[in-house]
């Protein structure tokens, strides 16, 4: 029995925020390189097009205070993400400074968050003391750095997926720098606040499923030719050191991880995706990994970045008392009659903030930061959570080089 979808009240088209990924020097900057000195548009990225979302205009947001949070924000590169979130917007946030190494990049980040101050690096930046807190859209090969630094300098920190790149020693060093500071640490995972990802924690929250006994999740997004990065990072990465858009659709469902994988790649023709033409040694553009979850439960997650055709950001859940795939599924009654008291479209957001792009998650994901800070407790996808849903693809990787070998996970409560 089909009990229903998110789409179920009005389907709402915002518009989408100025858009972005990347920039930064190798600690502290921006992200170029020397044949590309033009950012891309938001059109040219997949997901930035992606503003659809369902919104539950009966539940409009409340402001329960007017204190405004000081952020800093830190990149302005390859998709100008720095300016895709909409925190200029949100009546508790006072955008004091932004930085990118590159001038004309600085300028415009500066020019689309209506900011007068500027510093023409991190570093310098997290000297003002004013700056509560950091958002940093920096490429992702120096966010683990970034934020080590961000959270010395006392800042709160709000990160670009994912939360490091290819390395469980940054991974652990992250996690003791947020237990130490005491700080709030968010890492802003989009299909968190995806219209069916949002429904099934909903659900899953009020008891719906049960246990989760099988969750997918697939990231496909075609790279024939590399994007530009900043010391090439981006060329020929390991699907799964970039697996959060996949692994989302499970940790930052049910707020648990994964505690064993066994993974295989596929070794394409695409030839950044040969080992002997990228930093990593990479020989795969696709893989895909078999997980054994901390509920008891399995999942697979996909990355493919050598398969041409539409791209994908999406996932499924399956559990004990009923399923969501395009909609919520259940053959028990008592179930259907618990789920029918469930509200699983979002909540209205602050006035002048966009849903944006992602399926609509950037503006809920900004609120659910600042919303963190002002009330002082965890966000939704806090230090442990980012580290689940990013450490699980360092090991399949290795496992996938391992031809399948199964490994442990790392695991991270807070």
């Amino acid at each position: 029995m089909t009990l229903f979808n998110s789409s179920r009240r009005r389907f709402l088209q915002t518009g989408v925020a100025s858009a972005g990924l990347v920039s930064a020097n190798l600690l502290f900057g921006a992200e170029l390189r020397q044949d590309d000195s033009t950012p891309q548009t938001p059109k040219d990225i997949a997901g930035f097009d992606e503003t659809q979302t369902n919104i539950d205009e009966a539940r409009a947001w409340e402001p329960f205070t007017d204190r405004k949070i000081r952020v800093g924000i830190a990149g302005f590169g390859l998709c100008q993400f720095g300016a895709a979130f909409s925190f200029e917007n949100h009546p508790n946030v006072e955008v004091v400074a932004v930085t990118d190494l590159i001038p004309e990049r600085c300028a415009g980040l500066a020019k689309a968050c209506r900011c007068e101050k500027t510093y023409p690096s991190l570093e310098e930046m997290l000297k003002d003391d004013s700056i509560e807190a950091v958002f940093l859209a920096t490429d992702a090969a120096s966010h683990a750095e970034h934020t080590l630094a961000s959270l010395k300098a006392g800042k709160h920190v709000a990160c670009a997926v994912p939360a490091v790149l290819g390395s469980l020693e940054d991974a652990d060093r992250l996690f003791e720098a947020v237990k130490e500071t005491g700080l709030t640490y968010m890492m802003f995972e989009t299909s968190a606040y995806r219209d069916d990802a949002y429904a099934t924690r909903q659900l899953y929250k009020a008891g719906v499923f049960g246990k989760m006994v099988y969750s997918e999740g697939e990231y496909n997004h075609y790279y024939g030719t590399p994007l530009p990065s900043f010391r090439e990072w981006r060329t020929g990465l390991p699907p799964l050191f970039y697996p959060t858009h996949a692994t989302g659709y499970y940790t930052c469902v049910t707020g648990h991880s994964f505690t064993e994988v066994s993974a295989l790649g596929n070794r394409g023709i695409v030839p950044q995706y040969q080992a002997k033409n990228n930093r990593y040694q990479n020989p795969f553009g696709t893989e895909v990994a078999l997980f054994r979850t901390s509920e008891g439960g399995m999942a697979r997650m996909t990355v493919s970045r050598d398969t041409p055709g539409a791209g994908s950001e999406s996932g499924r859940n399956r559990g004990q008392k009923g399923v969501y795939t395009d909609a919520f599924y259940t053959e028990i009654p008592e179930v259907e009659e618990l789920a029918k008291t469930v509200d699983i479209l979002k909540p209205g957001l602050p006035p002048g903030v966009d849903a944006g792009g992602h399926g609509g998650s950037h503006g809920y994901l900004t609120t659910e930061f600042i919303d963190a800070l002002l009330r002082e407790r965890k966000p939704l996808v806090d230090i442990a959570t980012a580290l689940n849903t990013t450490v699980c693809g360092i090991v399949a990787h290795q496992s996938a080089l391992r031809d399948g070998e199964t490994l442990k996970i790392p695991q991270y409560k807070f």
